[in-house]
């Protein structure tokens, strides 16, 4: 028996309700660890190319890794993988909480599911086997709802589920997956895909714990992470989780505001983990064996808009989609409107980013009360931001449009909407802004599956922690506000760590090169710890690379490259107020930086698709040979 992990991967057919487990050797898992790069994996090679991403034959993988389910922060975490319904490009997203643990002691290492069900179904795995059982009558209802219903049939409080929510029956393209009604994987539309194979919900519940090679050593790490907290950097994530950020990035000028017209938010105190912790705070929560406990829990007894425990609480993305994007500052509103896309299931960034859009659209005279059904979209509307937050949710009136995220319903819509959108590759921009950080600037333009804040380390992790830097090779930090060569360099050398703890898939709060609990050395010796294997950095880091060639590869065969790596043009425009202001990206930077950025990763300067010889190198040319199979 390997140790960390048990070589089952579970293969679901819902159009014929078969299963059949596969066992991967060693080999595979030693290649692509688990996380994103497995399940690209399965993707890649399950997944037609060119075919919508609700199509039945489209393949949703769920996947854990060799190290999930340890004692040990950071490692309960899963991903899913498939095409993203958004986009049209690879959909890739991450959650945390119990799911990923109680998945691995369930008995698999990954789900890979395709077809469609002629009617609603829940996949149950529970000690190395697998039923899908009838939801019926699970179909519409709430994530609190459904949580309550499957474990009492079960009679198991302790079964952990995560599910589509009604937002993913429905078809919202940035449906999210939720499970525990507050964990998230939450962009790129992964909820929909499963919503469009007429599955529910996977719950699962096992005592098949891998066994692990050094356990001793496990728990000595485990410990010195817990001893260790106080003294680190990661340690305000205890007391206001991310929340506790908002204030400071508005007075630095790095909180997008009224659809990122500026960076600076007036009020943004109201916003803040010290106001969340003063006024509606009652406790903080953590996944499965992590000593940070990020998690916030707020309640709110208020008739208009009362706020359940089980649903969480607004993190920094979701208050600032919410809340400055839209210019709102009510923090009741901010956090029912979160509690509405855990509910129904819908990612925050998105959903907000699209209402944002939708107000710019409004107060620039581009839409009007006939278009939105009489609501008032102006900035700073609160109840208008909710009631547009419900009607998405439920594909109703003008939230139907919405829905579709704020590029798609923009084509719709035309007369200069288009140039409002605050997106890439389709996907909304998150609350961290390129204007004064060169390295972001690029990695959200070249990233395969649209923007995002945690596909390597932000500019000021280079000046800031030159010395944990020095472990990956990066010795010469650079000012934020450069793109040259060097800070191209930092981006993506930091995108393969990152690429790679999406593989490993272990928490970016907990372990990486920076401000984090623990390090990348120290993640070097964890996994031998786990695995029994002689894992050294550089290995970890071609994990990443390939992960990321794999994702390149997707858009690739989908005709997605260099042409969709582009900034909106918002992010070409002067900032107006704070510290930020008068910053903007030139299309000219972004465009040499590209060129140095896929030069450098060995792709087609020209396309920014992977080169042959590269995938070869990284052994990966299946791929080319599938697609050869395909033409």
């Amino acid at each position: 028996m390997p140790d960390g992990y048990h070589g089952r991967v579970l293969h679901v057919n819902l159009t014929d309700q078969s299963t059949v487990i596969e066992h991967p050797p060693e080999g595979f898992y030693r290649k692509y660890y688990g996380g994103s790069a497995l399940g690209l994996y399965y993707v890649l090679k399950n997944t037609p190319p060119k075919i919508d991403a609700l199509d039945p034959l489209s393949t949703l993988v769920l996947s854990l890794s060799v190290i999930t389910g340890a004692p040990i922060s950071g490692q309960s975490r899963m991903t899913a993988t498939a095409k993203s319904p958004l986009s049209g490009a690879i959909g890739d997203s991450q959650c945390g909480g119990f799911f990923p643990a109680e998945m691995k002691f369930s008995g698999f290492d990954a789900l890979v599911i395709s077809g469609r069900s002629d009617k609603p179904v829940y996949l149950w795995l529970h000690d190395g086997e697998a039923e899908l059982l009838p939801a019926e009558h699970l179909w519409g209802k709430v994530t609190g709802e459904v949580e309550e219903s499957i474990k009492s049939e079960h009679n198991d409080e302790r079964i952990e589920i995560v599910q589509c929510g009604p937002a993913g029956e429905k078809g919202v393209r940035y449906a999210s997956l939720i499970n525990m009604c507050n964990r998230a994987n939450g962009r790129t539309g992964m909820g929909a895909v499963m919503g469009s194979k007429n599955l529910k919900a996977v719950a699962v519940r096992g005592k098949e714990k891998p066994t692990l090679a050094d356990r001793k050593k496990v728990i000595e790490y485990a410990k010195w992470g817990a001893n260790n907290l106080e003294e680190s950097d990661a340690y305000s994530l205890s007391i206001y989780g991310t929340a506790g950020d908002t204030q400071y990035m508005s007075s630095v000028g790095g909180l997008p505001t009224r659809n990122w017209e500026s960076g600076y938010f007036e009020n943004a105190v109201e916003l803040d983990g010290k106001t969340i912790l003063e006024r509606i705070g009652i406790s903080r929560d953590t996944c499965y064996a992590c000593t940070i406990r990020c998690k916030p829990i707020v309640e709110i007894k208020d008739d208009k808009y009362p706020v359940d425990p089980i649903y969480g609480g607004p993190e920094y993305e979701a208050l600032a989609a919410f809340g400055s994007y839209c210019g709102v500052d009510d923090l009741f509103a901010v956090s029912y409107a979160n509690q509405l896309c855990n509910m129904y299931g819908m990612d925050t960034i998105s959903c907000g980013a699209t209402i944002a859009w939708s107000m710019a659209c409004y107060e620039n005279g581009l839409i009007n009360k006939d278009d939105t059904g009489g609501i008032d979209l102006r900035f700073g509307n609160a109840e208008a931001m909710v009631k547009m937050t419900e009607m998405i949710a439920n594909r109703e009136g003008f939230g139907n449009m919405l829905a579709e995220g704020s590029a798609r319903a923009a084509k719709i819509l035309s007369n200069g909407t288009e140039d409002l959108v605050v997106a890439v590759k389709n996907q909304e921009l998150p609350a961290h802004m390129p204007h004064a950080k060169r390295g972001l600037a690029l990695i959200y333009a070249v990233n395969p599956f649209g923007a995002d804040h945690q596909s390597h380390h932000l500019d000021p992790n280079y000046r800031n922690y030159p010395h944990k830097m020095a472990e990956l090779g990066l010795n010469d930090p650079q000012p934020d506000l450069v793109l040259n060569d060097k800070k191209v360099n930092f981006a993506l050398t930091t995108q393969y760590l990152y690429s790679c703890l999406d593989s490993i898939n272990m928490c970016q709060f907990v372990f990486g090169s920076g401000w984090q609990l623990y390090q990348a050395s120290q993640l070097v010796e964890v996994i031998n710890a786990i695995t029994g294997w002689d894992v050294t950095i550089e290995e970890l880091l071609r994990v990443g690379e390939r992960r990321l060639n794999m994702l390149r590869a997707f858009n690739a065969r989908e005709g997605i490259g260099r042409e969709k790596d582009v900034l909106p043009k918002q992010v070409n425009k002067a900032l107006v107020g704070g510290d930020t202001e008068g910053l903007f990206v030139t299309v000219e930077e972004i465009e040499k930086a590209k060129d140095v950025y896929f030069s450098m990763a060995g792709w087609d300067v020209s396309t920014g698709y992977p080169k042959p010889e590269k995938l070869r190198e990284l052994g990966l040319g299946w791929i080319l040979e599938d697609a050869d199979k395909d033409n």
